[in-house]
């Protein structure tokens, strides 16, 4: 519950910085708001890695292939990075960009969700009598 208030602390401290930084400085607004992103996502790296484990403890145990986690996992990292970049994007004054940036991910997310649908329906099609 701590960390939830130094994540809104660092928010509401950049967004203030910016503020008051930006009719002066437009470079530095965008500067501060990319490090008070990056000093939030270094706060809950630790809650990320936990997730990680038990993600990886719960496959382990239903006997999921290893493969597929891996890629589930580099999915939900594609989101991620795509909504930062397109966040960084949207505060530069390049919104259009961002909007690329996030129709490009949805794009790699699908193509690299295939596999697993495959598996899907090479499942639903096991079940279904012959």
């Amino acid at each position: 519950m701590e960390m939830i208030f130094k994540i809104i602390a660092v928010g509401l401290i950049a967004t203030i910085a910016i503020m008051i930084v930006k009719p002066i400085k437009s470079d530095f607004a965008l500067l501060i708001g990319v490090v008070s992103g990056i000093i939030i996502i270094l706060f809950v790296i630790n809650y990320v890695s936990g997730i990680f484990l038990t993600l990886k403890m719960i496959v382990s145990e239903t006997g999921v292939n290893n493969s597929l986690f891996s890629l589930i996992l580099k999915i939900v990292g594609v989101g991620y990075l795509a909504e930062f970049t397109a966040g960084i994007c949207s505060d530069a004054g390049v919104a259009g960009l961002g909007d690329k940036v996030l129709l490009g991910a949805k794009i790699v997310i699908l193509t690299m969700a295939l596999p697993i649908l495959n598996n899907i329906f090479d499942i639903v099609l096991e079940l279904l009598p012959s």
